[in-house]
């Protein structure tokens, strides 16, 4: 560790006998067991947040999180002399969950069910003062078709078009057609009742639940990486695990039922929370990202990976329909 990194970390009440450097933090060896040293730019409010409600989680030590340690000043967030801002969480010795195992994705899947159980003994209100609230569904999508659009009318202009702009133009208009039929049913389906009962209820949901915030431990598993926990609809985690895991295996139907049945042998699923992960799964999400992220990137330092990343987006969308079709009886085709 550099000088001020070290000045960091003479913040904290405890003895560091090594460390180890990994992208943008320090896995620190203390008295006090494994800490991460991670570098931040969350406010000292949302880190307040964090530490308030992961707290809450560790009670009764059902659940392994990363809770954030306060420094000797009673901080939870510390600045070094170059600027870069610092926060020390508890870690665990384990390694990440691998999206190419399967019994990890079920056991990942029963610990989500897990903090959504624990998350709802108590509303985000009881611990925390006006908790973040993530946008509303229809809102969000509704943004992302408006984006495509955009892409469209921005590629259209353009006189002399790449491999990647050719592409996207000829494939808009079955990509665009399938986003503005989920909304439709959006809209007609009781996704916004979820999204006020929570909004009511200030029920709240991990916001990036995916298997590299997973920690496979010797006895049950670490949830990690809270920065965007928020009120919402709590099985949006479950519909976002999902997504991430099945577009690496090519929507295979056994997997996606053996993930929701571990979650369902947890909490089980009403009618409405099924309803809302097909839907949204429905919703070509890796195409809108795809194409958001290169309306926003330099178009003159086109990467091939983009290309084929938009291909695979389109040619994985008929996978996934029949997945829907099979395992929630949705069909937008």
């Amino acid at each position: 560790m550099r000088e001020y990194e070290l000045e960091v970390l003479e913040h904290y009440d405890m003895e560091v006998r090594g460390t180890r450097r990994i992208r943008g933090a320090f896995f620190c060896e203390t008295d006090k067991g494994t800490m991460l040293l991670k570098e931040t730019r969350i406010s000292e409010r949302r880190a307040s947040l964090l530490y308030s409600v992961l707290d809450h989680l560790e009670k009764g030590q059902e659940l392994k999180v990363d809770t954030p340690v306060f420094t000797r000043d009673h901080e939870l967030l510390v600045i070094s002399r170059d600027g870069t801002k610092y926060m020390m969480k508890k870690w665990f010795p384990g390694r990440e969950c691998e999206v190419r195992r399967e019994n990890d994705l079920t056991t990942a899947a029963e610990s989500l069910a897990r903090l959504h159980l624990k998350l709802n003994e108590s509303s985000a209100g009881e611990i925390v003062p006006d908790p973040p609230v993530h946008r509303d569904p229809l809102e969000e999508l509704l943004r992302h078709n408006r984006e495509m659009k955009k892409v469209r009318t921005f590629i259209r202009a353009r006189v002399a078009k790449n491999e990647f702009e050719y592409l996207y133009l000829e494939s808009f208009e079955k990509m665009y057609a399938l986003a503005d039929r989920v909304f439709a049913l959006m809209q007609d389906s009781g996704c916004m009742d979820l999204y006020n009962k929570s909004i009511t209820e200030k029920t709240m949901a991990h916001g990036d639940y995916n298997y590299h915030n997973v920690l496979m431990l010797a006895e049950g598993t670490a949830v990690t990486n809270f920065e965007h926990i928020c009120v919402d609809i709590q099985v949006r985690d479950l519909y976002y695990f999902l997504r991430k895991t099945m577009e690496k295996y090519h929507w295979k139907q056994k997997t996606g039922q053996n993930i929701l049945r571990a979650y369902e042998n947890i909490r089980p699923l009403s009618v409405s929370e099924r309803n809302f992960i097909g839907l949204f799964l429905a919703y070509p999400e890796k195409y809108w990202k795809i194409a958001s992220g290169y309306y926003h990137s330099n178009k003159a330092w086109l990467q091939e990976k983009s290309v084929e990343k938009l291909r695979t987006a389109i040619r994985q969308s008929e996978e996934k329909y029949r997945f829907l079709e099979n395992v929630f009886s949705l069909k937008i085709l």
